[in-house]
């Protein structure tokens, strides 16, 4: 439990490392956007907006699962309570070993 307080990083290193690609990708688009014909802005804009849209996918779906299946979700409690009931029961690795124990006679 104590590493999930351990990280030291200020929020400020955070937030700027996350926020530098959209600057340096709007700088690039400024600069650049005269340069070049306006069909290839227009296929060079919609394959990064893809990209982009793809990069944030794992996000998203990291955020939704955690959502419906974190542990203050119903469904979280659910599976919380159900593993603390469950706990004395061991593992299902370990059953096999107990049974042939059992046929041997050993316990």
């Amino acid at each position: 439990m104590a590493d999930e307080h351990s990280d030291t990083t200020p929020a400020w290193i955070e937030n700027s490392a996350l926020t530098a690609p959209a600057l340096l990708g709007a700088a690039a688009g400024l600069l650049l956007g005269d340069l070049m014909h306006r069909g290839a802005r227009r296929g060079l804009g919609l394959g990064l907006g893809i990209l982009g849209v793809a990069a944030l996918t794992p996000f998203v779906v990291g955020g939704v699962t955690g959502l419906i299946t974190g542990p203050r979700s119903k469904v979280g409690v659910r599976r919380r309570i159900q593993s603390i009931r469950d706990g004395g029961f061991g593992t299902p690795d370990l059953q096999e070993v107990d049974e042939e124990l059992r046929e041997q006679g050993l316990i």
